[in-house]
């Protein structure tokens, strides 16, 4: 079983929502899953039973009330994100195993540069020393997953200062630059592909 790549560059958060939901209102169960890697700009977005208070200061930035799960965070240049537009019956699994196996995949991306870090059962993400690295925010509609998880690697952290991270107060962010690793986005995608095609044990990477 193989899986399509498509790397977005730099788009905006709605556009890539709708076309999401457009791919997953389209496809079929003979549909090839697709992994699609993207930068947003500046964004914060709330999931579909978020709740606004946890929205300090919007700065002026935009807020995009999402369908999927999970309260506020913020997208912004230099995070990775990576939507999983996924057949999770034709994978045999069901919403705990993708969220496990994602933060799998992030921790096996994380451990390729040194970095130890966990999950956390009550706070779906990846952390590292207690501070959140990567944040999940899924949808799943008809068996098909969409939306899919967020890695910072290289941004300005600031505007996680002005929400409750995922709806945690006080809750602190970190990035792989602030943990000694000066890489861009597009190496750590290579590898976070790689390590998400053995948690769902793809075959290779459909052109």
């Amino acid at each position: 079983m193989k899986l399509r790549l498509k790397n977005l560059g730099s788009r905006d958060y709605l556009d890539t929502w709708t076309a999401m939901r457009e791919f997953t209102e389209a496809r079929t169960p003979e549909t090839i899953d697709e992994l699609w890697l993207v930068e947003h700009p500046p964004v914060y977005t709330l999931g579909r039973n978020g709740d606004p208070a946890h929205i300090l200061n919007a700065n002026g930035i935009p807020i995009i009330e999402s369908d999927r799960g999970g309260q506020v965070t913020y997208h912004g240049p230099g995070q990775l994100v990576a939507y999983t537009l996924f057949d999770l019956n034709r994978l045999g699994i069901g919403i705990r195993s993708l969220v496990t196996a994602l933060e799998n995949a992030v921790i096996n991306t994380l451990s390729q540069y040194g970095i130890p870090s966990e999950a956390r059962r009550d706070a779906p993400g990846v952390y590292v020393n207690g501070q959140k690295i990567a944040s999940l925010g899924l949808r799943i509609r008809k068996g098909y997953s969409y939306h899919g998880l967020s890695l910072n690697v290289d941004m300005d952290l600031t505007p996680f200062t002005s929400i409750n991270p995922c709806g945690y107060p006080g809750l602190q962010v970190t990035q792989l630059k602030d943990l000694g690793v000066p890489v861009k986005t597009y190496e750590v995608a290579i590898t976070l592909v790689g390590a998400v095609m053995r948690e769902f044990n793809y075959s290779g990477i459909d052109l």
